[in-house]
C-alpha cells in the first residue's frame, strides 16, 4: 500500500520517502508498539489524545531520522552490500548534504512536539536523541550495535511514563529492559540476512558474534522478554487477557525459530517482519485488561 501511494510522488520525492523507509513501515511498528504498551499502562487505560498523537507522530519522524542518519552513516558500507546497494544515498541517488538537511528538519519537528510535554519527558527527548545519533556508528567499533538500537527504541517507554506520570516508576524501566531485549532479539535476526557480507566488509552485529550459536542465543533472549513481560504483568496486576497474549508471543517465537533454522535471508526477513504480531498481541492483551 505504501509502495503504491510513494509512486505517485515525483520521482524526486520518491527517493526521499524511501531514505525514510517509508516504504517499509515495519520499522515504525515495531518502535510504535512499545511505546503504546507503556502509554496505556501509564494511564491505567485509553491515555489522553493529545498525548497519543504527540507520541504517535514522534514515533513516524524519530523512526525516518534514525533511517536518514542511519543510511547517512552506511552509504560507503551500504554500496558494498547487496541488499543495501539500492538504497538512495547509497546509489547516489540523493547527495549526503541533501540527507543531513532531511535529519535536522525531521529533529527539528520532533523537537516541536517534545515541546508540548513536560520538563523530564523534554529532558529524556535528548537521551534519546543521543541513542539514535550514535547507533549508526556503532557495528564499527562493538558487535552489540543491537544493544545501542534496543536502547535507542526502548527509550520512548521512560519518555511515555514521564509525559503521563511526571516519572518513570519501577514498572517502566521493567518495560524499557523488554523492549530493549527484544531489539536485540529482532535484529540479530535482521543481521543474520547480511552476515557473510558483514564479516568480509569488516562491520560488527551480534550475528556475528554470536556464530553458530545464534538460534539458541536468540531463544534465550526471547525467553528473557518473556520473563520480564510476566514480571510486568504481575506489578501491573493485569489480567487474563494479557497473560494469554505471551502465550500467543510464545508460539510466534516458535514459529520465528522455525524460519530461521536454516538461517536463509528470506526466512529471516520473514521471521523479523514477525514481530510485528508479537507487539500487537501485546498490546491487546494490555488494552483488554485495562478496558473492562
Amino acid at each position: 500500500m505504501m509502495e503504491f501511494l510513494i509512486k505517485k510522488l515525483p520521482d524526486a520525492w520518491q527517493e526521499y520517502a524511501r531514505l525514510m523507509r517509508l516504504d517499509k513501515p515495519i520499522g515504525t511498528f515495531l518502535l510504535l508498539w512499545p511505546t503504546l504498551w507503556s502509554l496505556w499502562l501509564a494511564a491505567k487505560g485509553m491515555p489522553n489524545i493529545g498525548l497519543l498523537t504527540i507520541f504517535i507522530l514522534g514515533v513516524i519522524l524519530m523512526r525516518a531520522a534514525g533511517c536518514v542518519i542511519n543510511d547517512f552513516a552506511d552509504r560507503k558500507v551500504d554500496r558494498q552490500v547487496s541488499r543495501t546497494k539500492n538504497r538512495p544515498l547509497a546509489s547516489g541517488k540523493i547527495r549526503g548534504k541533501n540527507a543531513q538537511k532531511l535529519f535536522v528538519i525531521l529533529i527539528f519537528l520532533a523537537f516541536v512536539l517534545v515541546l508540548q510535554l513536560n520538563n523530564f519527558t523534554i529532558f529524556l527527548s535528548a537521551i534519546a536523541l543521543f541513542l539514535a545519533g550514535i547507533y549508526p556508528f556503532m557495528k564499527r567499533y562493538t558487535y552489540l550495535p543491537q544493544v545501542v538500537l534496543g536502547a535507542a527504541f526502548g527509550w520512548s517507554v521512560p519518555m511515555a511514563f514521564a509525559a503521563q506520570l511526571g516519572t518513570v516508576p519501577d514498572i517502566g524501566w521493567l518495560l524499557f529492559l523488554a523492549t530493549l531485549l527484544w531489539t536485540v532479539a529482532y535484529d540479530t535476526i535482521y543481521a543474520m540476512m547480511d552476515r557473510a557480507e558483514d564479516i568480509r566488509i569488516g562491520v560488527k552485529s551480534t550475528a556475528i558474534l554470536f556464530g553458530d550459536a545464534d538460534k539458541i542465543i536468540i531463544g534465550i533472549i526471547q525467553g528473557m522478554f518473556l520473563l520480564t513481560l510476566y514480571l510486568i504483568g504481575h506489578k501491573a496486576q493485569l489480567g487474563i487477557s494479557f497473560f494469554l497474549s505471551l502465550w500467543v508471543v510464545l508460539l510466534l517465537f516458535v514459529y520465528q525459530q522455525y524460519r530461521i533454522r536454516n538461517r536463509e535471508p528470506a526466512n529471516c526477513m520473514t521471521a523479523f517482519k514477525n514481530n510485528n504480531w508479537v507487539g500487537m498481541a501485546i498490546f491487546v492483551g494490555i488494552f483488554l485488561d485495562l478496558s473492562f
